[in-house]
């Protein structure tokens, strides 16, 4: 399988830390420390309303790296 990987970013500093492309989807990842709530930017979600989006923390990275 082919992953295309990327990060994206506007002039209005809305940002995704990774971004898979993976057999024609996309796959955002936001990275935070901590678990605070932190939403899809709107920039990404008008754009790309068929992504999938999740937020990888210190409670649930071991999933992202496997």
């Amino acid at each position: 399988m082919i992953v295309n990987n990327f990060f994206w970013r506007t002039y209005d500093r809305q940002e995704i830390d990774w971004i898979e492309e993976r057999e024609g989807n996309l796959f955002a990842f936001e990275f935070k420390w901590n678990n605070r709530k932190v939403r899809v930017p709107g920039g990404w979600g008008k754009t790309y309303p068929d992504s999938k989006f999740e937020v990888v923390t210190q409670d649930n990275y071991r999933e992202f790296i496997i």
